[in-house]
């Protein structure tokens, strides 16, 4: 019985080092990317772009559903964007709340007849509004297809540029990000597929007019962990995996893609579950079958700002749901597993997603659970008890301190130093219980699926409404 616990024991050691070292790789690379980047970013003049002919168009598509708190700030946001040719495209995916009527009083929105070829198949519209004061402003209201992919395909349909941008309703995006974000278009407009943009947390700070005015931490420990998250994942796994090329997931918040190579894989599929991971993989898919070489990027500086959830029920439906989408994809594209026609999506990027993040919380589980028993049994060693606490969570507190040196290096969105040292105190905190939380909400993400449990539940929303007299939000 020792034997086989001992085993079980350091086969959860060893599977935790080599994930918390692929990380440090990816920490690594990220950092050189960064410097990188940066000294791109001091060559690189915007301002001539402004009014250059040759600055390609953009669709900016906003899927709404429910969303009566944030959208008149949110497509206040997209109106003051700077770029020199702009559509912007609002779905109402059949909202049950007041976000049509917010929409058709702000907006002075009038019903409006006009040609809309259903190329992509999406749920039947209902009408279709242009507004009297906003130029290049288009709402469409449709029956809800019962996700945000057939909102989404509904927008492709009546997008006239060729480039998209897909943003969601609670989100922020910075004046000048559409130009930063297209940057790797301008110098490669032939290769370049997708680019997507870093996504920070919204909460705690001050929105006026759909501007972010004030940056702040947000007063919730739940929500300073996802601040830990979101620069964890943007800034280390996916600015590391685009320096590979093997990045497999553009940020439903905030990307941009080319229309014409979209509209070729028939749009999202309405009946993803996680349509943002599921349209990147496609789209390679499509591209390495047709032997086309091409590039899925990642630029740090363009900015979204978003509401993510401040408790923990939200929270849990929020990542068991990426859960579900992240096995719904992998499971319909495995025949990609470990062919040498999918290049290194298909031998590399797709066997580390199965491996580490697919059946990690389940392995958590069982390495937990045989610690535990090899413990209450008295053979748990305590060199093996202190090398796990080394070089697992220690190990990984390193690398959640390194996203947020990295950021506070090179971006420095929190000036506070007080708010940068909750940062790193949190950096030490989110092993537990936080963690065993998220291992548990994924696991339940796992079981909704495989008993066919594919449904969106709702999400509480907040949204940018003060809620002091400072005007803080949260």
């Amino acid at each position: 019985m020792s034997g086989v616990l001992n085993f079980f024991n350091e086969s959860f050691f060893v599977y935790y080092l080599t994930s918390n070292l692929i990380y440090l790789g990816l920490l690594i690379t990220a950092l050189v990317a960064t410097v990188k980047h940066q000294f791109r970013l001091a060559e690189m003049r915007i301002d001539p772009l402004y009014d250059s002919p040759f600055t390609p168009p953009i669709t900016i598509l906003c899927p709404a559903r429910n969303e009566e708190k944030s959208i008149v700030e949110s497509v206040r946001a997209l109106l003051d964007l700077k770029y020199p040719e702009l559509e912007i495209i609002v779905i109402n995916d059949g909202s049950s709340d007041r976000t049509l009527d917010r929409l058709i009083e702000e907006f002075s929105l009038v019903p409006v007849e006009m040609l809309y070829i259903q190329q992509i198949r999406s749920a039947a519209l209902k009408h279709l509004y242009t507004s009297a004061t906003e130029t290049g402003l288009l709402v469409i209201d449709k029956i809800s297809g019962g996700s945000k992919a057939d909102a989404i395909n509904a927008g492709i349909n009546a997008a006239t540029s060729p480039y998209i941008c897909i943003i969601d309703a609670d989100s922020i995006l910075e004046g000048d990000a559409l130009f930063r974000i297209m940057s790797r278009v301008f110098t490669d407009s032939t290769n370049v597929v997708a680019i997507g943009g870093i996504v920070r947390v919204l909460n705690g700070s001050t929105v006026e007019r759909g501007r972010v005015t004030e940056i702040r931490l947000p007063k919730r420990p739940i929500e300073i962990l996802q601040v830990i998250e979101y620069l964890r994942a943007f800034l280390i796994g996916r600015e590391g995996w685009a320096s590979f090329g093997m990045l497999p997931i553009i940020s439903g918040a905030f990307g941009v893609f080319r229309t014409d190579v979209v509209r070729r894989v028939g749009g999202y599929r309405a009946d993803s579950v996680g349509e943002d991971l599921d349209l990147v993989v496609r789209m390679q898919r499509d591209l390495l079958e047709r032997g086309v070489e091409h590039r899925v990027v990642f630029v740090p500086d363009p900015t979204c700002w978003t509401e993510v959830p401040s408790d923990l029920r939200t929270l849990s439906r929020q990542r068991s749901r990426w859960q579900k989408g992240l096995i719904d994809v992998l499971c319909v594209n495995s025949d990609m597993l470990f062919r040498r026609r999918y290049g290194l999506m298909g031998c590399l990027m797709l066997p580390y997603l199965w491996a580490f993040e697919l059946l990690e919380p389940a392995i958590e589980l069982l390495g937990y659970a045989s610690m535990i028993i090899a413990a209450c049994l008295g053979v748990l060693g305590a060199d093996f008890f202190f090398k796990f606490l080394l070089f697992g969570y220690a190990f990984a507190t390193m690398i959640s301190v390194g996203s947020v040196l990295l950021e506070e290096l090179t971006y420095r969105r929190y000036t506070d130093w007080s708010e940068v040292a909750k940062l790193l105190v949190y950096c030490t905190l989110e092993h537990f219980p936080y963690r065993q939380l998220h291992m548990i909400w994924r696991l339940q993400g796992i079981w909704q699926y495989l008993r066919g449990d594919l449904h969106w539940r709702e999400m509480r929303r907040v949204g940018f409404q003060p809620t002091s007299e400072t005007g803080e939000h949260v």
